[in-house]
């Protein structure tokens, strides 16, 4: 158990490092510096599966760490 569990951290972190990338970029800090932010996008379709399955592969990554720590 050991040897599997960095391996598949290893995974883990790509994956979630791919499906961050993968996300739309929204206004970021432009609208922190005066720059137009009035509009509110919902979720749809592909970005919803993608927002959701960085939240897991997060999750997952925060448990393999603490999984590490114990063994």
């Amino acid at each position: 158990m050991e040897n599997f569990l960095p391996f598949t951290q290893i995974i883990v972190a790509v994956l979630l490092i791919i499906l961050i990338l993968l996300q739309q970029r929204g206004t970021a800090l432009g609208s922190a510096f005066g720059g137009e932010g009035g509009f509110y996008s919902t979720r749809r379709g592909i970005q919803k599966k993608i927002f959701l399955a960085t939240c897991i592969l997060g999750a997952a990554f925060l448990l393999l760490a603490l999984l590490n720590l114990a063994f």
